[in-house]
């Protein structure tokens, strides 16, 4: 089964093309395609004659690997060598790589001048008509295995054993790593390598020799420690202060965290605030877009871990022809970061070198002008100073002066590169943005996003000197200058990562934003080519907005705002959990009031507008019903959730009431991702849903079959494309335990599910849950943004029975502050869109879709149904009506009301929460649902669904709102009427039967019910997913995670395993395999074996071979993997207590691992140990070149052959010992017989926090 990823499947985009055949997922294509018509000028060449008549050499409308395509044509067809193209395309992550040969780091800095990275997850294999080749991104992000036999014949696919091969014919197995090319040639039949392939492409030209003449490095230099800003007088700091809207707020929470930690503030709870376009106040353009976000389709990257991938370099000079290499190709200018300190700005502005002319573009223009002629005119000036040769056009706004009004950054650099590269000049400069507006990361990201090279934000370097001189910050300024850039550069990188974009030079240009609430004249001329669905905001509405704030900047007695944006505050921006909110429905849910609760919700339906829906109305009914003919409360509660909050953001008798309340009254509740105590299995307080997140805590087979629904969640409307968060403060003893981690250590999930890098990844996770739990639903959680109807199709595909869309506004316990406010699209938007795109698609009957975010009252839930839902998550509200009083410090863990808290003193005395209070909230929510039903004449939810001939526009209160179209929201003239407008099935099952995994079960069962052991023995093929999830989920339900360790139930396999063999393991089940593994090995075991060998007397060596895939061990809580052979990328990712032995790994081995230890009999990859924060592992350092390739963050690393070590030593040998009797690996037991000589080249890897006594204690498995 094919699924075709953020584009509906059309034949003209099936593969292969002509030369690609197959890539993965371009996540820059919209930056590459703008690049590439932009260059156009660039691409002069005697090959190919009358290039300007050939129209767009890269198309906008295919596939992403119909682009690439294109784009490789055009290069080779140019007489570029196909290899030097394809790493010019996709180059390795060579940036922060330190081991890397001189002479290839200046062959890809040089021609990383000329193309920027086309970015994302892609295992490229393509053909030139004499080389087969096969590449694969910086990540290694898509698996790929190759076998060569004796016959000549080399096999390359995504998994192994797609043919039957005999095992006495393979000469040698391995796999393409990141970055890594394996090509053929097929006229001389030599197979070539990366090592080859490089050492060929770097010797062409004096890459370094022309590096060092022509190229310039902007450094800092010790004497720069002067911070070069000319101080404003309070009066002038004031006056910019009220011009660019620096309120006392923004300058307490969100710069001043920036310069004295050097990171972003941490904030809780959601963003409640009106979307910018629906504000009834002064908005500043930023706050009209939305970052976009990787979800499902390819995954985010962990910027925290993997920084080693990413970088923020950036270049500036004018480009030359793509064709030809020349020394003259490397006068450039390069800066390390694209946000500028005050020293490097003057340098830049005193540049005294040909190729570098500068032009000062003013960003004021005189009131009388209107902004749209001023940013045209703007334009005009660009265009004019480039053809004049001109290289750094400077944007500024800092002379400001009463009669003139500041154009809005974002819109001039928008305005300018559009209009440089719709006449082919963009390549011949830079902009350099020098503004007022950049505060804060999203700020930066916008004008990177729309073209900008680099920013200099002179008044935030203002404001924080201003604190500095107050004394209100300590330090001096060059530290602080330095951390607050440093913070940028940190909240720049996650921005990036989100999108699963390595380099900022993929993302500059790349327009990754949705506007909410623009009008096309705005988006036509500064940001085309934006989704932009609800039309919005005019340049007059933005210029009357700046007159506003002028007019105060230059009135002296107008003191400068509080703010309001992130906490509320009486007299500014409305928040839709304002305490008049908050304390009526506490007095509702603690009197057990409704007329109380009708007061409550009077409150939220009649607010000035702050949601989308609040501009929809429910038309009523000419023919109402009674009541009683109305379905009744029961069956409304059962389609009402708890959202998903884990056990650690809240306080256990919080989380356990919210359970209670939910499964008395046949809703559900939401364990959320910090798994659950196992002692609540079975009870009343046992929560339905079961939510399987990033770091996999807690998720083990017990919990899994436990569950009537098991929630993948993907992202989180609060912080999508980001982890979940846990500070350290709040992960006690029980939190710790639950979550097999260390106490005191903050706990942030990784951004990418480390098993779902493709739609295909989230089907094998989707059939993995249902093999261990076949009596559950699966949940997907996806989150709002422009394309999650494609999104939701995919998942629908891929076999979910539940698909939840959440809106920007849904709570967190802690995230970074910009995250919260910049990410995500209003659940309306998402679910208009996802339910129109599953009914177009005819896939709306498979699959039930809920919706949540800010869901507060009825009405909402009325609005909510129409629009697509069948059933409802609550997460804030109800929490309120435990007792929180919204006071956004969940994350300090000092609730005040013990909600949000593990401090057993707070707990004690402040909660006051009971399981009523939140039956009451559902109960009144339900009761006035159904008066609605009853006013519209309908009488059950289920026939509301899509019923959008009910809702009607409102005219809106301001001329924002005005302007707003809404219909987009309402449409469904484009969709047959029959097809169905809700969920048809009980359930959508896979298409894969499984009948081996059903085979082990009718095999063992009599074993199980007896804890009789016994033996068997059957042959596996690699379309055989998920062995051992089936019968480990039978174990498990009778026996919990370890009751059968002592009657071993041992399966021998033999021939190639597909993904995911021993998934979720449980104790008491043995796995032997002989023959290959795929991807994904041993993953969630918590007990058990599993032992993986080649078949007996295969001629190759095993410490050289790849035997298992990727991800293996990810979220193991205990276990044992034994495996002779080398595993894939990221082996033991999250590993909380499994013990593994194996003989080589690729990169990023022991990432974010917690417990349990691993020991490599052989060579590692990159970035080892980052994150590592529990556990240890043991390496064998044959070249002695693994120091360099350790993540020294977390960890530090030691010899053991000296006599304070003895204790290692001897549990070294005792764990070599049992691999040899469990695997007879000759490998093995040539270390175990020379141990002496050996273990010299032995490292011991453990974490710097955890002391060398407590480590070997904690390696003695903790069963529950």
């Amino acid at each position: 089964q094919r699924f075709s990823t953020n584009t509906l499947p059309k034949w003209p985009l099936a593969q292969p093309f002509r030369f690609l055949a197959h890539n993965g997922e371009i996540n820059t294509i919209t930056g590459n395609r703008n690049w590439a018509q932009a260059r156009r000028t660039k691409f002069a060449n005697e090959l190919i004659p009358d290039l300007d008549e050939l129209g767009p050499l890269v198309n906008r409308v295919g596939s992403d690997s119909s682009s690439m395509d294109n784009m490789l044509e055009l290069m080779v067809t140019g007489g570029i060598d196909l290899f030097r193209g394809l790493r010019m395309i996709i180059p390795p992550a060579w940036q922060n790589v330190e081991t890397m040969d001189a002479d290839l780091r200046a062959f890809y800095e040089y021609n990383s001048m000329h193309m920027e990275p086309w970015d994302g997850p892609a295992g490229v294999v393509l053909t030139d008509g004499r080389h087969a080749v096969c590449l694969l991104d910086r990540n290694g992000l898509r698996p790929a295995r190759w076998v060569t036999t004796k016959n000549g014949y080399i096999t390359l696919a995504s998994e192994i054993g797609v043919w039957d091969y005999q095992p006495e014919d393979v000469i040698a197995k391995g796999r393409v790593g990141p970055g890594q090319i394996l090509a053929v040639d097929t006229e001389t039949g030599q197979v070539l390598d990366t090592e080859s392939i490089d050492s060929r492409l770097k010797s062409r030209h004096p890459y370094k020799l022309w590096l060092r003449k022509h190229a310039q490095r902007i450094k800092a230099t010790l004497e720069d420690r002067d911070h070069g800003s000319a101080f404003y007088d309070p009066d002038q700091l004031k006056q910019y202060m009220k011009m660019f809207q620096v309120t006392f707020e923004e300058r307490d929470q969100v710069l001043r965290p920036l310069g004295e930690q050097g990171q972003e503030a941490v904030g809780s709870m959601g963003d409640d605030t009106p979307m910018a376009v629906l504000s009834q106040r002064v908005r500043s353009p930023y706050d009209y877009f939305r970052q976009q976000f990787a979800q499902v389709t390819n995954p985010p990257i962990d910027p925290l871990r993997e920084a080693i991938v990413m970088s923020l370099e950036i270049c500036l000079g004018a480009e030359r022809n793509i064709f030809s290499e020349s020394p003259e190709h490397a006068t450039r200018v390069i800066l390390s970061s694209p946000v500028i300190s005050p020293a490097k700005w003057r340098a830049l502005m005193n540049l005294d070198r040909p190729g570098f002319d500068r032009h000062v573009i003013d960003m004021n223009y005189d009131e009388s002008l209107g902004l749209e002629a001023a940013v045209r005119n703007m334009a005009d000036q660009a265009e004019e100073a480039v053809r004049a040769g001109k290289v750094l056009l400077v944007l500024s706004d800092r002379h400001i002066a009463p009669g003139k009004l500041p154009a809005h950054a974002a819109l001039v650099t928008g305005a300018v590169h559009h209009r440089l590269t719709e006449k082919g000049l963009r390549c011949d400069c830079n902009i350099l943005v020098e503004t007022a507006t950049a505060r804060d990361p999203h700020h930066y990201a916008v004008l990177l996003g729309f073209g900008a090279s680099a920013v200099y934000p002179f008044l935030a370097y203002e404001v924080l000197g201003d604190l500095i001189r107050t004394g209100e910050v300590l330090g001096d300024l060059y530290e602080v200058f330095k951390y607050y850039r440093k913070g940028i550069s940190k909240g720049l990188l996650k921005i990036l990562s989100k999108m699963g974009i390595s380099t900022v030079a993929s993302y500059r240009g790349a327009q990754l934003f949705e506007a909410v609430g623009l009008a096309d004249e705005v988006t036509e001329l500064c940001f085309r080519g934006v989704a932009s669905r609800i039309q919005g905001a005019r340049f007059v509405d933005i210029e009357s907005e700046q007159k506003l704030l002028s007019f105060e900047a230059w009135n002296n007695r107008k003191p400068i705002q509080q703010g309001g944006l992130l906490k509320f505050v009486y007299g500014g921006e409305y928040h839709a959990y304002n305490p008049d909110v908050v304390r009526t429905l506490q007095e509702a849910v603690q009197q057990g009031n409704y007329a109380k609760y009708k007061e409550y919700s009077t409150l939220v339906d009649t607010r000035p507008v702050s949601m989308i829906r609040d501009l929809l109305k429910v038309k009523e009914s000419a023919t109402p019903i009674a009541l009683d003919q109305v379905e009744p409360l029961e069956s409304i509660f059962k389609r009402f959730d708890a959202a998903g909050i884990s056990l650690g953001a809240l306080s256990p008798e919080a989380h356990e009431a919210l359970a209670e309340a939910m499964n008395r009254l046949g809703g559900r509740s939401n364990s959320g991702e910090g798994g659950e105590d196992p002692a609540r299995y079975g009870t009343i307080k046992s929560s339905k849903i079961k939510q399987v997140a990033t770091g996999r805590f807690g998720v083990t087979p017990e919990y899994l079959v436990n569950a009537e629904v098991l929630q993948i969640k993907v992202a989180q409307g609060a912080k999508p494309g980001e982890g979940g968060q846990l500070p350290g403060g709040k992960v006690n003893g029980l939190i710790a335990k639950l979550r097999y981690a260390v106490p005191g250590v903050t706990l942030i999930s990784p951004p990418p599910h480390h098993d779902i890098y493709s739609i295909e990844d989230l089907a094998q996770l989707i059939y993995d849950l249902k093999q261990v739990n076949p009596k559950a639903l699966v949940s997907v959680k996806l989150v709002a943004e422009a394309g999650v109807g494609t999104i939701a199709a995919g998942v629908a595909k891929a076999y979910a029975d539940l698909i939840t869309i959440s809106g920007y506004d849904g709570g967190t316990g802690a995230s970074p502050l910009t995250s919260i406010r910049y990410a995500g699209a209003p659940w309306e938007l998402g679910l208009a869109e996802t339910h129109q795109t599953l009914r177009g698609n005819d896939l709306r009957g498979k699959v039930r879709v809920q919706t949540d975010g800010g869901l507060k009252t009825g009405l909402d839930v009325i609005k909510a149904a129409i629009l697509g839902a069948e059933s409802f998550g609550f997460g804030t509200a109800p929490m309120v009506a435990l007792g929180c009083k919204y006071l956004r410090i969940c994350h300090l863990n000092n609730c005040a009301t013990g909600v949000a808290t593990q401090n057993d003193k707070l707990r004690k005395d402040h909660f006051i929460g009971t399981v009523e209070m939140v039956m009451n909230f559902f109960t009144y929510v339900a009761e006035e649902t159904r008066e609605w039903l009853a006013k519209l004449g309908v009488r059950s939810l289920e026939e509301l669904i899509g019923r959008t001939d009910l809702l009607e526009m409102l005219p809106g209160e301001t001329a924002k709102q005005g302007n707003l179209d809404l219909s987009p929201l309402l449409a469904s003239a484009h969709i047959p009427a029959d097809k169905p407008q809700f969920c048809q099935v009980p359930k959508n099952p896979p298409f894969d039967e499984g009948l081996l995994a059903e085979k082990m079960v009718a095999m063992a069962k009599d074993a199980i019910a007896g804890k009789t052991g016994g033996e068997f023995e059957l042959n596996i093929g690699n379309c055989d997913r998920s062995i051992g999830a089936r019968i480990s989920g039978e174990i498990a339900r009778v026996h919990g995670n370890q009751g059968m360790n002592g009657a071993p139930i041992t399966f021998r396999f033999k021939g190639t395993a597909g993904q995911s063999f021993g998934v979720w393991n449980a104790g008491g089940l043995h796995l032997r395999l002989e023959g290959d593994a795929n991807d994904y090995v041993g993953k969630g075991m918590t007990a058990g074996k599993i032992v993986i060998t080649p078949p007996a007397g295969s001629p190759f060596a095993t410490e050289d071979s790849a035997i298992i895939g990727n991800t293996c061990l990810y979220g193991a809580t205990g276990g044992k993997l034994f495996a002779t052979g080398t595993a894939g990328e990221r082996f033991a990712v999250r590993n909380s207590g499994a013990h593994a032995v194996v003989e080589g790994t690729g990169d990023h081995c022991c990432e974010y691992m917690t417990g349990g230890f691993v020991c490599v009999l052989g060579k590692t990859g990159y970035n080892f140990g980052s994150g590592m924060t529990g556990g240890f592992a043991y390496v064998l350092d044959m070249d002695n070149g693994f120091y360099d390739r350790v993540n020294h963050e977390l960890v530090e690393i030691q010899r053991i052959n000296n006599e304070a070590m003895e204790a290692y030593r001897s549990h070294l040998e005792s764990v070599l010992a049992e691999y040899v009797e469990e695997t007879g690996s000759e490998w093995g037991q040539n270390l175990l017989e020379n141990l002496d000589d050996y273990l010299r080249k032995f490292w011991l890897v453990k974490p710097k926090a955890a002391s060398l006594k407590s480590l070997l204690s904690s390696t003695r498995a903790n069963p529950q």
